[in-house]
């Protein structure tokens, strides 16, 4: 079985931008994509996992999400970072959805076509909904980065945090990771 990280996308590998729809406004965190490479080269999948609630709210167009998908494998170039597959959830919040985090079911998807064994994976995000979609999918553990909206989402979900583990960004994720994984 492989073992997989999952990540959010704004706030986590880019930087926040409320609504981000257009390529240009990209911007790869710092060490993003050092920190994804070295993941890779320790055999970890990676998949990305993304609430775009703009797209159910009428702001933008799925055709505007991948157009930024594409600009961040651009920005990720570089260091010949490659995502596995990328799981979008449009619907806005209280619309029906079979994937918006925290929903766990795009891990079991991605599980059950990538032979993923979840007890060995990991997810890093910037908010709660994260955290909870990788604890309702069982994965190893779940990870808040303090980029985009992780500080808030820290401050605000004091004892909701459970067994989270909280780094200041994805670098110090990946290297915990890297760590926990041995």
């Amino acid at each position: 079985m492989n073992k997989a990280v999952f990540l959010d996308r704004d706030g986590t590998i880019i930087e926040e931008g409320d609504y981000l729809y257009r390529p240009e406004d990209v911007v790869v965190l710092a060490g993003a994509g050092e920190s994804l490479r070295a993941l890779r080269a320790a055999g970890f999948m990676l998949f990305v996992v993304s609430n775009q609630s703009g797209v159910g709210r009428g702001y933008f167009t799925m055709a505007d999400v991948e157009k930024v998908n594409e600009r961040v494998l651009r920005e990720l170039d570089p260091w010949k970072v490659r995502f596995d597959k990328v799981f979008i959830a449009p619907e806005a919040p209280g619309q029906p959805s079979r994937g918006r985090k925290p929903l766990p079911q795009f891990l079991f998807d991605a599980r059950d076509e990538f032979d993923l064994d979840l007890g060995q994976s990991y997810i890093v995000g910037d908010k709660l909904i994260d955290l909870e979609c990788g604890w309702n999918a069982g994965v190893r553990r779940s990870i808040l980065v303090r980029t985009g909206y992780g500080a808030k989402a820290e401050k605000d979900s004091q004892g909701k945090l459970g067994a989270a583990v909280v780094c200041d960004d994805l670098r110090e994720a990946a290297n915990w990771i890297l760590r926990d994984s041995v």
